[in-house]
């Protein structure tokens, strides 16, 4: 890494493309693999490979894949959504699938610089080869608990996600509640500390390096990019004041992301979206269509903090200007 950032994964958003661009520009390029085959993590480590030079980061999940729920609640709740659009539930969208054998496999067959987990970590044996792997492993914390709990698993580093972040909070040990990052950066966990939420320029950068980190995760900041997957509707929004909350309606878990249309009228939070990830399945239908008009009804419009302030450029030259804004801020 020519600087200390890694560029956030991102399922749904982020990709070769993305990553590439960002590690041509310094930072440590990251594949969100929660959602690939392994089969398919292997195809796309070696496309990144082939386009730029630098570290690897691949991200899992290590949420429990509960049972499939009953959804006849849910489904009750989005039934005028359906005749409105016009459409009914079709098939389930791909799951986004724990962290199992067959990608801990991938990951000994492309052995990448590093590997970082959401929702907590494997069981021992998978960690151990991923350690053996050669890969420098990451734990992603929203709290100082979970933050010390990462260290003691001996994590070479722990990613400080404050409550300014975009997309999916990574809590994962009872006792949950929203933290913001200058809090977790007061905690000193003996191992670096990689600070998440909010950042989106080099001032921000040099803020949480001041503060204990050793680099930065930046996603939000990412998305304007035309490397980025994002539908036309969410990346219409970067850039604005839009409200943002954060709501389990689109997945089945909280994530912090600008309020659509049904965070608006149903209330972000409700207790008939089913569990992780499930959620998602009924919506796909509604979010297709929408998506293809141009809107973002149905979808995940994931942003943190600092959305109003994002760039549009390359990944590249976003990288090259926040490491040029670093340096000029710590001139």
């Amino acid at each position: 890494m020519r600087l200390p950032i890694v560029q956030a994964p991102m399922a749904g958003a982020g990709g070769v493309a993305l990553a590439a661009g960002a590690m041509r520009g310094g930072a440590l390029g990251s594949l969100p693999c929660a959602m690939l085959t392994a089969d398919r993590i292997i195809e796309q480590v070696a496309g990144l490979r082939r386009a730029a030079a630098g570290p690897v980061n691949l991200n899992f999940f290590c949420h429990t894949l509960p049972a499939p729920p009953d959804e006849r609640a849910w489904r009750a709740l989005l039934a005028p959504y359906y005749a409105e659009e016009g459409v009914e539930p079709g098939d389930a969208p791909p799951l986004r699938r724990p962290f199992d054998a067959a990608a801990c496999a991938a990951v000994e067959a492309v052995r990448p610089e590093a590997v970082s987990f959401h929702f907590g970590l494997p069981d021992d044996a998978l960690l151990a080869r991923v350690r053996a792997s050669g890969a420098r492993v990451f734990g992603n914390a929203t709290t100082r608990d979970e933050m010390r709990w990462l260290a003691a698993c001996g994590v070479d580093a722990v990613i400080a996600q404050g409550c300014e972040a975009g997309g999916h909070a990574g809590w994962f040990l009872d006792g949950h509640r929203p933290t913001p990052l200058a809090e977790l950066l007061a905690v000193a966990v003996g191992v670096p500390v990689i600070a998440a939420g909010g950042i989106v320029d080099g001032a921000g950068i040099a803020r949480a390096l001041a503060a204990g980190a050793s680099a930065v995760q930046i996603g939000t900041a990412y998305l304007a990019t035309p490397e980025s997957g994002i539908s036309a509707a969410h990346r219409a929004l970067l850039g604005s004041e839009a409200e943002a909350a954060l709501t389990n309606l689109l997945s089945g878990r909280a994530a912090r992301g600008i309020v659509n249309r049904l965070m608006r009228e149903l209330g972000p939070m409700r207790g008939e979206a089913p569990a992780f990830p499930y959620a998602s399945n009924a919506l796909a239908p509604l979010r297709a269509k929408a998506e293809a008009e141009g809107r973002g009804d149905y979808s995940p419009l994931w942003a943190g903090a600092g959305s109003a302030q994002i760039r549009r450029m390359t990944a590249e030259a976003l990288t090259r200007l926040l490491g040029e804004e670093l340096a000029s801020v710590c001139a």
